[in-house]
Formats: structure tokens, C-alpha cells, sequence
């Protein structure tokens, strides 16, 4: 006797059935930092976690795969392929939660279909176009799922500051699905659950890919890589593997967009006096003119001495703006104090 195990993917990333994009993103960063496989490397448990935090992000966040999982539950996949929609009308009798009693025996072609409420066979149009009939069941149903597009992945990937501003090169070990050679992608395999995917249609494969960051990537970036995704069906086209960014920050500089901020020390007698600053930029170093009287919590903005400009076809750059800190002097000579007590009677007698 087979069945389709139906899978909360809300449950899953432990988030509300009307949780939006932001709420379903932010779980699933949280989870995959969690329990993917670098952080905890040997773990089964953790990796198995792993792909199921993947399996329903990548439902979830896609609008229309979430509409139809919404509408027709665990198997909405099998509704796809058939060519219904998720605005459709289900048969007679069904609802999500039903669909892990579908398969609950077998007939001399497979299968017995079952429902709990509703009219006897209401289902049966449904059955008909999505596994054909009798012993041409699977074969008809893997005509179906032919010439598919494969699936896109996601990848998280940690990014140092100064990789983000320089653009840098990376080689990953990516899982993608690929369609289960034993079944065809039917999930179904001499009239059970095919037991190399569990059902499911793909089993993961691994392979490694280089990937060029380009300079400017912000956190939440995405970094497209075409045709390194799960593998396509009959012929269709692979999907794409998509990195997203997570540049950490920097202990000089805070980031903004592409302007950076930053902090310059000032003397007290420079600005005050006027003088000169060093101002650290990503690149080097630049001189600063502090003009007099300066006070502290003043921006000076340096043009062009920000981050690169993602999409720039010109090589721009964003500002960094420096924010004056004024030091105060330490370990006063007698002289320096004599002279400080000097200008505070001086500043006295003038109010």
C-alpha cells in the first residue's frame, strides 16, 4: 500500500498560512543559517532539515507555486502538470488536507481512489487525465511531465566587506534536483511509490560551480547563474541557481546603499584652529581640510570614495561621508592648563 505523505511547508518554516513574502524570507534565512550542512557538518538530521527548509521556501516564495499548493495542498505539483491553475475549481468532495488518503491501495492497474466526503468518482476526471488508466497509468503520466523547465535553487552566501567592494570569485557545492531516473519523474514506480525518490519525482544531485560577485553586491543581492540549476525534463531547458548575498559589515566603514560613512578623529586645536584630517577610504587614504571651528558631529562628503555602483557601466562610485569626532587633549602640561584656565576666564568675562 503506498502513500503520498502530505507536507506543511508553512509548518515547516513556522510561519502563519498568511504570512507574507518578508515574513516567509526572513524564516527561511533564519532556518538555512541554522541547519545548513557547513555548520553542521556530519549531521544527517540537520542536513534533512536542511533540504526541507529549501523544499518550502521554494514553494512558499514563489506566488503561483504557493497559490496551487494553497488551493490543491501536498500534491499540487500532479495538479500542474495536468493543466489546472489555481484558480480553478477542485473536483467534487476534495480539499488539501485529503490528499495524503489518495493512494490508499491498489488496484490491478495500481490504484484505488478514496474519498471521505463527497460524490463517488467526482474525482475520476481528474484521475483520468493526470494518471491515464489501468497499466498505462506511469506512462501517461511521464508524457506528461515531459519537456519541463528544471527548478531554480537558492544559495546564501556570507560575503567579507571587502569582497562586496572589490568583486571576487567563488566556487560552490550546489544540490540541485534532477528527475528521478527510476521513475521518469512520476514518482510512481510499478504501481508504487518509486522507492529511489520517495515519491517525489527528483532526487538531488551535487556538483560544484565558480561564480564571479561583482563589485557593489549588497546584502540581498542576487546573483543569477543560468543553467546551473535542477536539471530540465525531456528536453526542456535546466533551471538557474541564484546566490544571495550576505555582505558583513565592516568595522571602519558603515554602509548605506553605495555611500559609506565613517568617523575622523579631529584635535581639539585643529578644529577649533582649522588644520588638516586623514581620512581612510576603502582605497587609501585621503587629506581632509578641517576649516575652523569646526564641531564635532560635522559630515564632510567626499565624492566618489563609496562603494561601486552595482550597475554602473562607468566604473562609479558611491560617496563616503566622513563625520567629524573632535578628540580632546590628555595629560594637560602646567603651561597647557594655565592657558586653558586663561581662555575659560577670557570666554567668561565675554558673556
Amino acid at each position: 500500500m503506498a502513500t503520498v505523505q502530505f507536507r506543511d511547508y508553512y509548518k515547516t518554516l513556522g510561519v502563519d498560512h498568511g504570512a507574507d513574502e518578508k515574513a516567509i524570507r526572513a524564516a527561511y534565512r533564519k532556518l538555512a543559517r541554522k541547519h545548513h550542512p557547513d555548520v553542521n557538518r556530519g549531521d544527517k538530521a540537520a542536513e534533512d532539515k536542511f533540504k526541507e527548509v529549501n523544499e518550502a521556501y521554494e514553494v512558499l516564495s514563489d506566488p503561483e507555486k504557493r497559490r496551487m499548493y494553497d488551493r490543491y495542498g501536498g500534491d499540487w505539483q500532479r495538479y500542474r502538470e495536468a493543466g489546472y491553475t489555481s484558480t480553478e475549481p477542485r473536483a467534487s468532495g476534495t480539499r488539501p488536507t485529503d490528499f495524503g488518503q489518495w493512494f490508499t491501495g491498489q488496484s490491478d492497474g495500481g490504484f484505488r481512489v478514496e474519498f471521505e466526503q463527497g460524490e463517488p468518482g467526482g474525482f475520476s476526471d481528474f484521475f483520468q487525465t493526470l494518471f491515464g488508466s489501468g497499466r498505462r497509468a506511469a506512462g501517461g503520466f511521464a508524457q506528461r511531465l515531459q519537456r519541463r523547465r528544471g527548478e531554480d535553487v537558492e544559495i546564501t552566501v556570507d560575503i567579507a566587506f571587502e569582497e562586496a567592494f572589490n568583486g571576487t570569485r567563488r566556487r560552490f557545492q550546489v544540490k540541485t534536483p534532477e528527475i528521478c531516473s527510476t521513475c521518469g519523474g512520476t514518482g510512481l514506480a510499478r504501481g508504487t511509490t518509486c522507492p529511489t525518490c520517495d515519491g517525489t519525482g527528483t532526487v538531488e544531485r551535487t556538483k560544484a560551480i565558480e561564480v564571479k560577485i561583482p563589485a557593489g553586491v549588497q546584502t540581498g543581492s542576487k546573483i543569477r547563474v543560468a543553467g546551473q540549476g535542477g536539471a530540465g525534463q525531456g528536453g526542456g531547458p535546466p533551471g538557474d541557481a541564484y546566490l544571495i548575498a550576505n555582505v558583513k559589515p565592516s568595522p571602519q566603514f558603515e554602509r548605506s546603499g553605495d555611500n559609506l560613512k565613517t568617523d575622523v578623529e579631529v584635535p581639539l586645536y585643529d578644529a577649533m584652529l582649522g588644520g588638516e584630517a586623514v581620512v581612510r577610504t576603502p582605497t587609501g587614504q585621503v587629506v581632509l581640510t578641517i576649516p575652523p571651528e569646526t564641531q564635532t558631529g560635522k559630515t564632510f562628503r567626499l565624492r566618489g570614495q563609496g562603494m561601486p555602483k552595482l550597475k554602473s557601466t562607468r566604473n562609479e562610485r558611491g560617496d563616503l561621508l566622513a563625520q567629524v569626532r573632535v578628540t580632546l587633549p590628555a595629560s594637560l602640561s602646567a603651561k597647557e592648563r594655565a592657558l586653558f584656565k586663561e581662555l575659560q576666564e577670557l570666554r567668561k568675562r565675554e558673556k
